[in-house]
């Protein structure tokens, strides 16, 4: 049994019934969000890309819980400079977590570090995205990414049960394209993300899920704080 969590923006949590990992927590900057940072359990923190709104909470969350933190390499080693107990990895690579696997695949984005009072932008490694087997299901988080050919063979190569693709445009792909990305990685279930939070990335998830129907794909919009069961 695998239970997944949506924390809103690009923020997800998954479980099984003894441990689970949280993928790119951003609570405290996201007006959306139902969950503080405290209130968060998890064993794993796996962060996509250097982005605040993806890695905000991940020291808060991993010092409270004694959790790792997993990410690619450069941003592993910021990471380790907080006191955290990372992992670093790179594209291409899986990890063994002991209750799952997660693979890191390709991302097309930009991933920095803004250090605001030295106007200085740090280089903190690829962006990526993630297959998980986790509870005997295989999960693809995108990551922020736009469209790439390559997606198509991520989807051929792997049974992916659900996937969670960006839709707000303007960073990321918007649903015309994340469209195409779900018929490309062709996973039994696709969940948009990455939308809502900020006025520029608006957009209406429930017309997604209905292009998605339409095309024979079956979708659903998750609340912040909602939670399914596999």
């Amino acid at each position: 049994m695998l239970n997944i969590t949506f924390h809103g923006h690009s923020s997800v949590q998954l479980g099984t019934e003894e441990k689970s990992l949280i993928i790119d927590p951003f609570l405290r900057g996201n007006e959306l969000a139902v969950t503080k940072p405290e209130d968060i359990k998890t064993d794993v923190v796996l962060l996509t890309h250097a982005h605040m709104d993806h890695i905000l909470d991940a020291e808060p969350i991993a010092k409270a819980n004694n959790a790792k933190v997993v990410a690619i390499v450069e941003l592993a080693t910021y990471m380790s400079w907080k006191g955290l107990d990372t992992l670093g990895m790179n594209m291409g690579g899986t990890v063994d977590l002991e209750f799952a696997q997660a693979k890191m695949i390709q991302a097309f984005h930009t991933s920095g570090i803004v250090l605001e009072e030295e106007q200085r932008i740090m280089y903190a490694g690829l962006p990526a995205g993630y297959i998980i087997n986790i509870g005997g299901k295989t999960i693809l988080h995108a990551g922020d990414t736009s469209l790439f050919w390559d997606m198509k063979m991520i989807g051929d190569r792997h049974d992916i049960d659900v996937a969670f693709l960006p839709i707000g445009g303007h960073f990321t792909m918007g649903p015309e394209d994340a469209l195409q990305a779900a018929e490309w990685f062709n996973a039994k279930l696709t969940i948009p993300v990455h939308y809502d939070t900020f006025p520029v990335i608006r957009q209406d998830a429930e017309h997604f899920v209905q292009q998605l129907a339409a095309k024979g794909l079956e979708g659903r919009v998750l609340a912040p704080g909602e939670s399914i069961t596999l």
